[in-house]
């Protein structure tokens, strides 16, 4: 009779485990993901510059031509 309280709290206790070790995990993966995006985030403000300045010459090529 005593074995089944000492069995119900190793269960439990071992529910927490896996969850603690669950959010870690999620957590761990979307540091990652801004890790990720960091990384890429120079490459677009770059690109969108680009795209800018060619729209600006673009913009200044049609008044120059009217």
């Amino acid at each position: 009779m005593r074995l089944l309280p000492l069995l119900c709290a190793l269960t439990l206790a071992g529910c927490g485990v896996s969850e603690t070790a669950s959010v870690a995990a999620t957590a761990g993966a979307a540091k990652a993901r801004e890790a990720e995006q960091a990384k890429n985030a120079p490459a677009q403000v770059q690109g969108k510059l680009d795209d800018a300045a060619r729209l600006a010459e673009q913009k200044r090529e049609g008044a120059e031509s009217r």
